[in-house]
């Protein structure tokens, strides 16, 4: 059974950077996606980035030019460095595993103001 887990949200100020870091672990093989998804109060997740495990990746127009998606390849990680935050950027970061189903994890808490 797969299991995600993310880390490094925190306090970060309009114009800061910020990288997450997805970690999937369990029954990882053949092909799979990695995504982060965006998650604010009332709303459902929206996506923001992801990639396949042909590294293979996608950005929504808000991420392009500001969020950089990347891997190791010798684990099932998903990085996330996100540049130029804004407040609209804010929210719960949640990371998704699919591999014929799909895997959440707890999400992580992105706080952008000033």
């Amino acid at each position: 059974q797969v299991q995600v887990v993310e880390s490094g949200g925190g306090w970060v100020q309009p114009g800061g950077s910020l990288r997450l870091h997805c970690a999937a672990s369990g029954s990882t093989r053949g092909f799979y996606t990695l995504a982060w998804f965006r998650q604010t109060p009332g709303n459902d997740k929206q996506l923001v980035a992801s990639m396949t495990s042909l590294n293979t990746t996608y950005y929504t127009n808000s991420a392009k030019g500001r969020f950089t998606v990347s891997t190791d390849s010798t684990t099932t990680t998903l990085d996330m460095l996100m540049n130029s935050l804004q407040p609209e950027d804010k929210g719960i970061y949640y990371c998704q595993h699919r591999e014929g189903r799909a895997t959440w994890g707890p999400g992580t808490q992105v706080p952008v103001s000033t």
